[in-house]
C-alpha cells in the first residue's frame, strides 16, 4: 500500500516540475501548433528525460555525479543560457506559416528525435531541477515517513515520470484542439511573443550569474 502512496507523491512533484510555464513548456505550445499534437507531446518527452535525470540521481543519492552537476552549474547555467537565445531567436524569426517550424522546408517535417533531443538539452542544463527535486523528495519522504530503499526510489521516479508526461500529453492534446483556429497572423503573434520571453529566460540566467558573480 505504501508504494502506492510513493507513485501517487512522485506522481504529483513530476506534475509540479513539468507545468511552471517556462521555454520548454512554450516551445513545446509552438511545435504543438506548427505542426501536430505527436511532435508537441515527443517534444514534451525531452523534458521527462530531463526529469528522469534529475529524479535519478535525487532519488537514488548518486552523490558523486550530483556533486559534479552541482560544481559545473555555472557552466550548464552558460550553455543553458546560450540554448535560450538561440531558441528564442530561431522562434522569434520564425516564418508565420504553421506549417513551417524553425527554419524547416514545408516538405521536410521536424524529425522526432531532434524534437524530443532539443528539450531534454534545453531541460536538462537547468541545474536548478536538481534542487527542486532534492526539496519535493525531501518533502515526500517527510509524508511516507520510511526508511530510504531502493524499491521507494523506484516507485517514486516512476511517479515522477507518469506526472510530468500527463502533463505533456494534457497540453499537447489541449492545444491541438486550437489547431485549426490558428491562422498565419495568430501565429506571427505567437512566434513574435515566444521569441521574446525566451529569450528574456536567457536574460535571465546570465543576470544571475553575475549577480552571483558579485
Amino acid at each position: 500500500m505504501v508504494y502506492f502512496v510513493i507513485i501517487f507523491l512522485g506522481f504529483f512533484i513530476g506534475l509540479i516540475a513539468a507545468i511552471p510555464i517556462g521555454p520548454v513548456n512554450l516551445l513545446v505550445v509552438r511545435r504543438t501548433l506548427a505542426y501536430d499534437p505527436l511532435h508537441g507531446f515527443m517534444s514534451g518527452l525531452g523534458a521527462v528525460l530531463a526529469d528522469a535525470v534529475y529524479a535519478c540521481i535525487t532519488a537514488f543519492g548518486f552523490t558523486a555525479l550530483a556533486q559534479m552537476i552541482k560544481g559545473h552549474s555555472t557552466t550548464l547555467e552558460i550553455v543553458g543560457g546560450l540554448m535560450l537565445f538561440f531558441f528564442g531567436a530561431r522562434m522569434y524569426f520564425a516564418p508565420a506559416n504553421i506549417k513551417i517550424e524553425e527554419g524547416e522546408q514545408e516538405s521536410k517535417a521536424l524529425p522526432l528525435l531532434r524534437a524530443v533531443a532539443s528539450t531534454f538539452a534545453l531541460a536538462v542544463t537547468n541545474p536548478a531541477t536538481l534542487l527542486a527535486f532534492t526539496a519535493m523528495f525531501a518533502g515526500a519522504a517527510g509524508v511516507v515517513g520510511q526508511e530510504a530503499s531502493f524499491h521507494g526510489a523506484a516507485f517514486l521516479v516512476i511517479g515522477v515520470l507518469s506526472g510530468s508526461t500527463f502533463w505533456w500529453f494534457a497540453l499537447t492534446t489541449i492545444t491541438g484542439l486550437f489547431h485549426r483556429h490558428i491562422d498565419d497572423r495568430v501565429m506571427r503573434i505567437i512566434n513574435k511573443v515566444s521569441g521574446v520571453i525566451i529569450t528574456a529566460f536567457g536574460v535571465g540566467v546570465f543576470a544571475h550569474l553575475i549577480l552571483r558573480a558579485h
